[in-house]
């Protein structure tokens, strides 16, 4: 009897490989919740309205501000290098990933360094990364403006609850089960937590006015909020705080 040809037994074990069915796709439970986000988001007629005033206020924002932020990435350039603006990957609406821009305030690899950490210790260890001319622009939160080009790509909102990255979002609706809840609509550059809590309360705090603003949006809420949110900018731009 011959004995089969390395050739032969290799084309064999190729027949063989694929032949065998892939393994069927488990979705995980991030994945999950977005599914079914997308599947119970109802769109409500006051939505119209809303996008309205997003691509209103965006644009004129953009045309307004766009020599000052011109100037700012300039001098990030030449005082910390590239990249002048911080690109990061956000969880949007029906867990669609998209990428969040802003003006770089921090230096070079931060997003590396701070990745893993949030609240109290994300505050704390965020003041070390800081650059002088991001300093500035921290101050007055104009390091958010290139945010309202996602805003006007149809990534974002004015308003809404804001944003997570990937890696949080799937760790949040295993310990929050509602969280997912927050996908129904376009996350925010300002949220109505923002204007009532700060950034080192709890998750659960922050998801009750998130949900608060989902189910009460309107007109008159969206323009309440962001009026809160320049009165607050400009109530920590006095006191010297950025944050």
């Amino acid at each position: 009897m011959s004995t089969p040809t390395r050739a032969h037994t290799d084309t064999s074990a190729v027949v063989s490989a694929a032949a065998q069915p892939e393994p069927e796709h488990v979705p995980t439970l991030a994945e999950q919740y977005a599914q079914l986000a997308s599947e119970v988001y109802a769109p409500r007629r006051v939505d119209i309205a809303l996008r309205a005033l997003d691509l209103l206020i965006a644009g004129s924002a953009l045309i307004l501000l766009s020599p000052l932020l011109g100037l700012l990435a300039l001098l990030t350039l030449i005082t910390s290098g590239r990249p002048v603006l911080y690109r990061g990957e956000r969880v949007g609406r029906a867990g669609r990933v998209f990428t969040m821009y802003k003006l770089r305030t921090l230096r070079p690899g931060a997003e590396t360094r701070l990745g893993n950490v949030y609240g109290e210790e994300l505050s704390r260890r965020t003041e070390g990364e800081v650059t002088s001319v991001g300093r500035a622009a921290r101050l007055t939160h104009i390091d958010e403006v290139p945010q309202l080009w996602n805003v006007v790509r149809g990534d974002m909102s004015i308003v809404g609850p804001r944003p997570v990255r990937p890696a949080f979002f799937n760790r949040l609706v295993e310990e929050v089960p509602q969280y997912w809840q927050r996908l129904v609509v376009r996350p925010g550059v300002t949220g109505f937590a923002q204007t009532r809590i700060t950034r080192e309360d709890s998750w659960e705090d922050k998801l009750i006015h998130d949900l608060e603003y989902i189910a009460d949006r309107s007109i008159s809420l969206y323009l309440r909020v962001l009026g809160a949110t320049m009165a607050r900018i400009i109530r920590l731009t006095l006191s010297g705080r950025n944050r």
